[in-house]
């Protein structure tokens, strides 16, 4: 908006010149006036092209600042979500899921099909099919975090001294049926902190399906069962392209 009222100011000010000009400057003198016209011009040729590049600029830059922020967000899911394994809950406890990675296990486990017999009574003896799972030996949790940051992952990166807000939470997912929960999230005013505010804020009320929606960069959720982020899928394909 603030462009487009610059264009018109300067569309205005230059019929204004160009008025005068014609109506009351000599000849010998107009070459002023066409000076000034020129550098009005050129002024407002690069208000123009900052004001097109400018946004061109923040949504690259931003895309860069979040990337960090979900793959640290990435990497505590994952933690949440083999401390769940183990434990049937999730954690706020930060020290004690970095902890959990450096020295626990994960049992592996293996189901089958058995056949057993089975005698309903008057000398009938059925085949019942049953699954049964047994566990074949133990892994441990390091494993799954080679070569990733898990140590510093509670830091949110480019925002110094901060670090994700964790919490846990449950929910009724059926009548009677509790289920655990967690989420971790930063706020992207934090983020972005920085650059064009008015950019900023248009940033924090997005609801297109193709950025990341709301004030917070976040994962997981207190409401609702899920281990998903709300960032879309284009942050996932960035990192499927770093591996390759």
């Amino acid at each position: 908006m603030s462009l487009l009222l610059m264009i018109l100011g300067a569309v205005l000010a230059s019929v204004l010149v160009a008025f005068v000009i014609v109506k009351y400057l000599p000849l010998k003198l107009r070459w002023i006036p066409s000076i000034l016209l020129l550098v009005l011009a050129i002024f407002l040729g690069f208000k123009i092209y900052n004001g097109i590049m400018e946004p061109i600029k923040f949504s690259k830059e931003k895309v860069e600042k979040f990337a960090g922020v979900v793959e640290s967000l990435k990497i505590i899911r994952d933690a949440e979500v083999h401390f769940y394994e183990v434990n049937g809950k999730y954690t706020k406890d930060k020290a004690g899921l970095i902890k959990f990675i450096d020295s626990d296990s994960i049992a592996l486990t293996e189901t089958k099909t058995i056949v057993e017999k089975v005698n309903r009574g008057g000398g009938i003896i059925i085949d019942v099919e049953k699954r049964v799972t047994d566990t074949i030996g133990f892994e441990p949790v390091l494993k799954y975090f080679t070569d990733r940051a898990y140590k510093t992952m509670f830091n949110v990166p480019g925002v110094e001294g901060t670090e994700f807000e964790v919490e846990v939470g449950e929910v009724e997912k059926v009548q009677g049926l509790i289920v655990p929960t967690f989420r971790a999230r930063t706020p992207k005013k934090d983020v972005l902190k920085g650059m064009n505010e008015s950019l900023v804020k248009q940033e924090l009320e997005v609801k297109e399906s193709d950025q990341i929606k709301g004030e917070y960069v976040s994962v997981g959720s207190l409401d609702e069962v899920t281990t998903g982020g709300n960032w879309p899928p284009s942050y996932d394909k960035r990192d499927g392209a770093k591996k390759e």
